[in-house]
């Protein structure tokens, strides 16, 4: 005869706990999409959780522990994305400039999360090295690709080099930044500065093209 087996009491207790957990950062990412990071207080969450704001502090011992979490959960998710644009993709610089594209894709559709990833909203938050460390496999995803890119002769040795990366990182940023800060809503093809991504890769591959031809994305 089949019996089931009841899981144990500690770990019934750590999927409630994980439950409540991913509750608050729920309603903390609505607050920040609906008002912006700055918006985001332990008594709201506990107010829409229908619980005591110290009852919270049991599960995030500070409002900072509440932002490091959902920054996170947005690192994570925008390496899942990017990643998921890049399956198909050549290696070296079709994969590059397909990994930015999506980059600022979903920066234009998360302009809840994107500022609290890309800018510095919150006065004295630094996300803990854990959080952090999706942003920097994503960065060196990247500069992987540009030294494939010259390994292949598809840029100029130069492209191989922290110095182009953030060159890129810059053009990149510049785009999100003007989008969310000028027209957050949006689309990505539509956007008056998104729209502009591919005008803005094009000087970039050009930039670091080999010597004798212009590169093509």
């Amino acid at each position: 005869m089949a019996t089931s087996v009841s899981p144990p009491a500690q770990d019934r207790a750590a999927a409630r706990r994980q439950a409540t957990l991913e509750e608050a950062l729920d309603h903390a990412e609505s607050i920040v999409a609906e008002q912006g990071a700055g918006a985001v207080t332990v008594s709201e969450i506990a107010r829409r959780m229908g619980m005591r704001a110290p009852s919270l502090y049991k599960y995030f011992p500070s409002l900072h522990a509440i932002y490091d979490a959902l920054f996170a959960r947005g690192n994570v998710r925008l390496t899942e994305y990017v990643e998921d644009a890049m399956r198909d993709c050549e290696p070296g610089l079709d994969c590059l400039l397909e990994g930015v594209r999506a980059f600022t894709r979903w920066a234009t559709r998360e302009v809840g999360l994107a500022p609290l990833l890309f800018l510095r909203p919150i006065p004295g938050f630094e996300p803990s090295a854990n959080s952090y460390a999706p942003a920097q496999a994503l960065w060196q995803g990247a500069r992987d690709e540009l030294r494939t890119a010259v390994h292949k002769r598809q840029l100029a040795k130069a492209a191989d080099s922290d110095e182009a990366m953030r060159i890129l990182t810059i053009a990149v940023a510049g785009v999100c930044s003007q989008q969310l800060a000028n027209q957050p809503g949006a689309g990505f093809e539509d956007g008056l500065f998104t729209s502009l991504t591919d005008e803005v890769l094009d000087m970039f591959v050009n930039h670091y093209s080999p010597p004798g031809r212009r590169a093509r994305r």
